[in-house]
């Protein structure tokens, strides 16, 4: 044997293991993958329509590879998916790299704490049926703080954790402001003509994110404006917080006390600042609402107003729409960024094998 017949040998000798190992995951990545082995998924659980799935991705990491899925919860003037647009913007994809499987809710857009609560806990009977897991962790902004706490109140058996991200579970002082003017306003107890054209019009732009969410016409959820704000004043929520007390400070400013009620982790995170991203337009309106508050706020909740449970922090460079990565992701430069923010709490929850 020549020596370039030798090398040719052993070249080949060397050649055919590799070339089977490249074929084999050629195949293996052809194959279709089960959402458990290889890919996270989203999923719209309007609660009409049960849950249909949005997206899957491939994972790049196991970072947010959860015990239990993560449902996300909307706030006031809520939605799923809005003209295409997630409310939750570029979150649930960043949760899917890292292997979560992730359920948006839609409650109605503007309604009491309460009827909010209770189709949110009708939502995550579903998706706790659909997804085989006994659990889930729930993540609430703004209003959808208030969903969570009651669905973890009434029914503690379909919930491992409840992060709330800026929800004003002291009540809100732009709320209770917005309240004043329209009982000064009342004519013999009646609405004035601007407000019932208001309220009028939000009932509207309620079953607008109905149809949107993909809620046939005929099972559009109730809309009650005015119920929708008293439900964030500072006296509704001390009823509120007397019945679903878990976490939550003693007084209104203080820090509280516990951080696991029941079986269940309570966890919250919100920030401050209102111009936050000078190309954003919605951060000059949070600039005028931030008026009506005398202490750090977001443009419409307070760092003091928004503890609950561990708080991983009350004071990022976030307004209350920063915080969940809107408008289209133009939030603070060279601050932690909002889609980093629920990836890291997506790991904490891992950590804590939920």
């Amino acid at each position: 044997m020549t020596l370039k017949t030798s090398l040719f040998a052993v070249s080949k000798n060397k050649m055919l293991p590799l070339l089977s190992a490249l074929g084999t995951s050629a195949l293996l990545m052809a194959m279709p993958a089960t959402s458990a082995q290889a890919a996270g998924s989203f999923y719209n659980c309007a609660n009409a329509t049960g849950c249909q799935k949005v997206d899957s991705k491939w994972w790049t990491s196991s970072h947010t590879d959860t015990k239990y899925p993560l449902v996300m919860t909307h706030g006031l003037v809520g939605f799923t998916k809005l003209l295409g647009i997630d409310y939750f913007y570029g979150i649930p994809q960043t949760l899917m790299q890292g292997g979560s499987q992730v359920y948006a809710t839609k409650t109605s857009s503007f309604n009491d704490s309460r009827v909010r609560g209770e189709q949110l806990l009708q939502q995550v009977k579903t998706i706790s049926a659909v997804s085989g897991s006994p659990k889930v962790n729930l993540l609430g902004h703004s209003h959808g703080g208030h969903d969570i706490r009651y669905v973890a109140g009434v029914a503690p058996q379909y919930v491992a954790s409840v992060t709330a991200v800026a929800s004003p579970g002291q009540g809100a002082a732009l709320a209770d402001w917005v309240v004043e003017q329209i009982d000064n306003d009342r004519v013999n107890g009646e609405y004035n003509t601007a407000t019932k054209a208001a309220l009028t019009l939000f009932g509207f732009l309620g079953n607008f994110m109905d149809l949107n969410a993909g809620i046939p016409i005929d099972e559009l959820q109730e809309q009650y404006s005015f119920g929708a704000v008293t439900a964030l004043t500072t006296d509704y929520t001390k009823d509120f917080n007397r019945e679903f007390s878990a976490a939550m400070p003693t007084s209104y400013c203080g820090q509280p006390t516990a951080t696991k009620v029941n079986g269940i982790s309570y966890y919250s995170f919100s920030g401050v600042g209102q111009v936050t991203n000078a190309l954003d337009p919605i951060d000059y309106v949070m600039l005028a609402t931030s008026q009506a508050y005398d202490d750090p706020n977001d443009g419409l909740v307070s760092a003091c107003s928004s503890r609950l449970g561990y708080v991983i922090r009350d004071d990022y460079k976030m307004n209350h729409l920063d915080s969940v990565n809107q408008m289209l992701g133009l939030v603070a430069w060279g601050q932690p960024n909002p889609k980093t923010v629920y990836r890291d709490q997506a790991n904490r929850l891992k950590k804590a094998g939920m």
